[in-house]
């Protein structure tokens, strides 16, 4: 590692960090390449004249290049494209100049919406930066412009900009041209931009090629598990096999002898074995002999989920109430009751969880794929006993996240790691490791009770419901427990109803899955509101129009899917038509699908999604993400489930955790609204529809209400037109 930059030297702007709207000056970022293998190397920028940098989101060069500093985590979602083309719009960039650098973890990077802290999580990477990244390009077209107003002694109005130039009448001046003059300029304050209006948008709504498909698709896209650094050891933990568990005791001669294992140490979270390369750290590892006690073997997740089916039914922590329930409940004239159950889930990412540590005299290198930088450099200072500037956090693209790269275990595992064997360590997890000992989606139990009027529109609606809370440490219900019950329109549309919500601890750890709470949510709203269509003998798409008379988002994505899948029209032989809606994260998105049975097994033929996220900053990305979010629905629906037995999970990989295979994979029809609301997120609004979307066509095909996930139907289930 070179010595820091002696920033006094360099043309360093101070940088503008918006942050609530206003450009909060004074924020530095020094410029960091990567090497080829992974290697990082800090370079001054030596070369004249020095890069324009006018604020910590972006810098130009003298060969136009435009390089934007991505405050998020790249983790397949297209936020590497979607935020440089907010930069490039404002600035009037040239697309084939843009590049892009994750941010270092800083201040200035942090978003309101997480409390001032840098992360990704939540579907809030557009919806937080659709401002703030507009107005950082547009404050340095604005110093560019007053650059070449200086230069051509002519008034900044009369002066345009075009594809990364400034011009006048039929003079140009490229954008590398001017950075010498405009890095001596003030950074102009956010009251005095001019952002373009919509009917000027060259790129938003529009969108532009992928910016990180040539390197993934060539191979020279860096994961964290690709970093390589000069005395590199590999480490492979030996954790606590079942929940509760600590060790006693441990016998590492064994693991010594492996060829390459080169250290064995204790660390918090178990035994690590450090090696030359993976191979033999695992091998090492397999040696082990540990003593473990203390194993919860009691903990069954059947009998959880019959707590939680048991604590749904009962008085609780009430989430939402209005009117009396069990008064207009007395008076319906139909009472709907119904019980909805979901497992617990892994998050399963592509690539394995890894982290990558080095700790130095004047700080700490992390090289890690983090959906929460703020977080990460947090705990790794507090382990090590540094500041957290002295923790420079190198985030790599990530192969999947869903909500587990949140979690900060495995960042500080690796820092124990290397802590304890004073070299550069990078902590690998195999996916049998993270699905059997890593974080879950809590399984949830949702008991329904609604009374019905003349009409079949709900007069009462009462919803208890259990599952365990993603934060056990605060007192009182998480909001992410009952999202989008006490939001949802089906329930506020009652004048009487009443969420009870209980959120039992116990030793299963659970966290965020990709959609958080509206991934259990939706299945239970989605399916009692088609129960509650059947029960008033109305078309599903009719009753949810019906019930949805104050919500035009949600009627017009039904309209658009129900049109474009063609609802209403029978269905063939041994087909069945569904069609669920949701909103989550700023957005609403409607999914009608058409399943059969094939020799007993589940088969989704087509999907047809609808989906408002507000303005959608590149089309193109929104339907991909409406595509991939619907995969990993439909492969929870269909297949997921995580089983513990004796205070252990069963299952360990995709073999009998399995996502959704090429063989089944429907097609997938994709609509993106342009509501003109302001952008909503699209990692994640996909997910919760499909799997009531699948139950409610299989009710249809087949007259059984599945009511529990994954669906699954008796070989003897029989289709309607067979019967």
């Amino acid at each position: 590692m070179k010595a820091p930059l002696d920033l006094s030297r360099r043309r360093f702007l101070a940088a503008g960090a918006v942050l609530g709207g206003g450009l909060v000056i004074g924020f530095s970022v020094p410029s960091v390449r990567r090497l080829l293998d992974g290697d990082p190397v800090e370079v001054a920028m030596a070369a004249e004249p020095a890069p324009f940098i006018p604020n910590a989101f972006l810098r130009i060069g003298a060969d136009d290049s435009v390089t934007v500093l991505l405050a998020h985590s790249e983790m397949g979602q297209g936020v590497w494209t979607s935020l440089a083309l907010l930069i490039a719009e404002e600035l009037d960039a040239d697309w084939t100049r843009i590049r892009v650098e994750h941010a270092p973890a800083a201040p200035a990077y942090g978003i309101a919406m997480l409390g001032g802290m840098q992360g990704t999580v939540g579907s809030r990477s557009v919806r937080s930066e659709f401002l703030r990244y507009r107005q950082a390009g547009a404050a340095a077209r604005a110093m560019l412009l007053q650059a070449a107003a200086a230069r051509w002694q002519v008034p900044v109005d009369v002066l345009r900009t075009d594809s990364g130039a400034v011009v006048h009448q039929e003079q140009r001046l490229r954008y590398g041209e001017l950075v010498h003059e405009a890095a001596t300029l003030p950074v102009p304050a956010a009251d005095a931009l001019r952002l373009k209006d919509a009917h000027d948008w060259k790129w938003i709504g529009k969108g532009a090629r992928r910016l990180d498909a040539a390197d993934k698709i060539t191979g020279r896209a860096r994961f964290g598990i690709d970093v390589k650094l000069d005395g590199l050891l590999t480490a492979v933990v030996a954790r606590a096999p079942a929940f509760g568990a600590r060790m006693v005791s441990f016998d590492d001669s064994a693991a010594r002898a492996v060829p390459g294992v080169r250290q064995v140490v204790a660390v918090p979270s178990g035994v690590a074995v450090l090696a030359d390369h993976y191979w033999a750290a695992k091998r090492g590892r397999d040696a082990l002999k540990i003593e473990w006690q203390g194993a919860d073997t009691a903990l069954e997740s059947a009998g959880l989920l019959r707590d939680f089916a048991r604590l749904a039914r009962e008085p609780g922590p009430i989430a939402l109430e209005a009117g009396d329930v069990d008064a207009a409940i007395a008076q319906a004239q139909r009472v709907v009751e119904a019980e909805y159950r979901l497992p617990y889930l892994a998050h399963t990412p592509m690539e394995p969880l890894n982290c990558t540590v080095r700790i130095g005299p004047d700080g700490c290198d992390v090289w890690v794929g983090t959906q929460m930088q703020t977080l990460a450099q947090r705990t790794v200072a507090q382990i090590t006993g540094l500041e957290p500037a002295q923790v420079r956090i190198h985030t790599t693209f990530l192969g999947g996240g869903f909500g587990r790269r949140a979690v900060q275990d495995f960042v500080a595992e690796a820092t124990h790691v290397a802590r304890a064997a004073g070299a550069p360590v990078k902590t690998m997890w195999s996916r049998e490791e993270d699905v059997r000992g890593g974080y879950y989606r809590s399984g949830f139990v949702h008991r329904i009770r609604v009374g019905l009027d003349r009409a079949g529109r709900p007069l009462a609606w009462r919803h208890g419901m259990a599952g365990q809370s993603n934060h056990p440490e605060r007192e009182g219900l998480h909001p992410t427990s009952v999202e989008g019950v006490v939001d949802s329109p089906y329930v506020l549309g009652a004048a009487a109803h009443r969420v009870v919500a209980h959120s039992p601890r116990t030793a299963v750890p659970v966290w965020y899955w990709r959609s958080v709470g509206h991934s259990h949510s939706a299945f239970a709203m989605e399916s009692m509101v088609d129960e509650l269509a059947h029960a008033s003998r109305q078309d599903p798409l009719a009753y949810r129009m019906l019930l949805l008379k104050d919500a035009p988002r949600h009627r017009r994505v039904l309209e658009v899917a129900a049109q474009r899948f063609g609802w209403g029209r029978r269905a063939q032989a041994g087909r069945g038509h569904g069609i669920a809606v949701h909103a989550c994260f700023g957005s609403v998105a409607a999914q009608a699908v058409e399943v059969s049975l094939q020799d007993g097994a589940i088969r989704v033929h087509r999907v047809v999604c609808a989906i408002d996220c507000g303005v959608a900053v590149n089309p193109d990305n929104v339907r991909a993400q409406m595509e991939s979010a619907i995969v990993y629905g439909l492969s929870a629906a269909l297949h997921g489930r995580v089983t513990i037995e004796r205070g252990a999970v069963r299952e360990s990989n995709f073999h009998d955790y399995p996502a959704l295979r090429m063989a089944e994979m429907p097609v997938i029809e994709v609509h993106v609204i342009d509501s003109g609301e302001s952008p909503g997120g699209a990692g994640e609004p996909g997910t919760p529809p499909i799997a009531p979307a699948v139950a409610n066509a299989l009710f249809q095909l087949t007259g059984t209400r599945l009511r529990e996930l994954p669906l699954q139907l008796a070989q003897r289930a029989r289709t309607r037109s067979s019967a």
